[in-house]
């Protein structure tokens, strides 16, 4: 059996075990126990080691690529070569180049270190002293192997599959010469797949990333943080920016708070709500969008909640049924992820969904992985419901971590008709036959100030 066959084998045993089981809205939020630096470190390298065992063979002879060339120069890394590195490793030292090359058959796919320094599982492959010209030992390899063909990371569509640099691609081209040269491939498919695809050990964890992120929102939408008339959303965002410093996490964008008001303003995309400066008052809706960044992946999540006025104990129907229709588009977007599917195709079938249930949804949603914004293709974007060209041509692929991410718009009556936008994201895994929430998904409102 290859080794996708073993990981596919493994990853369904994971998937039966029951990970990302639907937590309800209701229930207590722990915070889940979090690692020390150290042991993040040596976890993250076992799972790239699990990584590079089975999803690069798998990748390289599913693409029918012979040779993977990969260079990362210091501080300017290829987003797939960023991936590969040490997890004590914070940066690529020097010109870091990893090589990986099929030798066909049970031989399996022999990874390369063209490097000053050892890099993890990759067996050095140059010694300065003997030939102090890097890119001349990185011909030698090359010309040795004799590869039918040469995978690069080049990509017009995606910038995290464009990792090769103009200047490398010239001294590489140079330093094989014209025919090596001619057996270049630009090869988008499998960057983005290696990015975007997860292993069983990934999967099993990312439960955990999406409760750590669950329980930071619950105690950022409580009393604890949140004093009406005082508090401004500004406070609630730095808030978050502390709480994560405090448990030696990290985000991956600023976080966003803000406000949708009784009779403020006229309702737009690009006005949806108060300034960051604005005091949180009661019966004020909120919108938080909140992720963080633990063991390599990230996580990205947004929550509506309500201030309670005194005397509620819950918030209007209206806005509860706005909670509701954004459940509606939720589901069909989940409905209609399936392998094989273009993302503007995806995008198509969601809209349709959601017409027919006469709900008024904007549909942006992203793969999640490596990157919050993940490699993958777009399934809309806020702006443009039409379909994206080219980021929308990507296919789905099985095995792939998305944050589903969009908005319902319906009119309050208790706000006397005023239109309100209900933003939602949430994460979780597509196995090519069904989507599951790694830790369930907002069903109902926030309240903030409940006895």
């Amino acid at each position: 059996m290859v080794a996708g066959g073993r990981w596919k084998i493994a990853l369904g045993a994971a998937l039966l075990a029951g990970i990302g089981a639907p937590a309800l809205a209701a229930d207590p939020v722990v915070m889940p126990g979090i690692r020390p630096l150290e042991e993040r470190a040596k976890v993250e390298d076992r799972w790239l080691k699990e990584r590079l065992d089975t999803l690069v063979p798998m990748l390289m002879r599913r693409d029918k690529v012979a040779m993977w060339i990969l260079i990362a120069g210091e501080y300017n890394e290829d987003p797939v070569a960023e991936t590969m590195l040490p997890g004590s490793w914070l940066s690529a030292r020097r010109r870091t180049v990893l090589i990986f090359h099929d030798r066909g058959g049970d031989q399996g796919v022999e990874r390369l270190a063209v490097a000053r320094y050892p890099v993890g599982d990759f067996k050095a492959s140059w010694d300065p002293e003997a030939q102090p010209d890097q890119w001349a030992a990185i011909a030698e390899i090359v010309k040795a192997r004799n590869p039918a063909s040469i995978a690069l990371n080049s990509s017009e569509e995606f910038p995290l599959a464009d990792g090769l640099t103009a200047s490398h691609r010239d001294a590489l081209t140079r330093t094989l010469g014209a025919d090596y040269a001619s057996r270049f491939v630009s090869h988008q498919r499998m960057a983005l797949d290696w990015l975007g695809m997860r292993v069983p050990a990934e999967v099993t964890t990312y439960p955990t990333l999406q409760r750590i992120t669950h329980a930071i929102i619950a105690e950022a939408m409580s009393d604890r943080v949140i004093t009406p008339g005082v508090t401004t959303t500004n406070d609630v965002v730095w808030w978050f920016r502390e709480r994560v410093a405090e448990l030696k996490l990290d985000t991956w964008f600023h976080p966003s708070v803000s406000i949708q008001r009784q009779g403020i303003g006229t309702f737009s995309i690009q006005n949806i709500s108060l300034g960051n400066q604005e005091i949180i008052q009661p019966g004020d809706l909120l919108h938080l969008d909140f992720g963080i960044s633990y063991l390599g992946l990230k996580t990205d999540v947004q929550r509506m909640a309500y201030v309670l006025r005194p005397g509620e104990s819950d918030a209007p129907k209206g806005l509860r049924d706005g909670i509701a229709a954004m459940g509606v588009a939720q589901a069909a977007v989940q409905a209609e992820l399936k392998a094989g599917r273009t993302g503007n195709e995806v995008l198509r079938a969601v809209r349709a969904r959601t017409e027919r249930a006469g709900v008024d949804a904007t549909i942006y949603t992203h793969p999640i992985g490596y990157h919050g914004h993940g490699a993958g293709p777009w399934i809309g974007a806020w702006e443009d419901q039409s379909g994206v060209p080219g980021r929308g041509d990507a296919v789905v692929s099985p095995n792939t971590a998305w944050s589903i991410e969009l908005s319902a718009t319906t009119k309050v009556p208790e706000w006397g008709g005023q239109p309100v936008r209900f933003m939602y994201e949430e994460d979780g895994f597509y196995d090519g036959k069904g989507f599951r929430y790694f830790d369930g998904w907002q069903e109902r409102m926030m309240l903030v100030g409940r006895p």
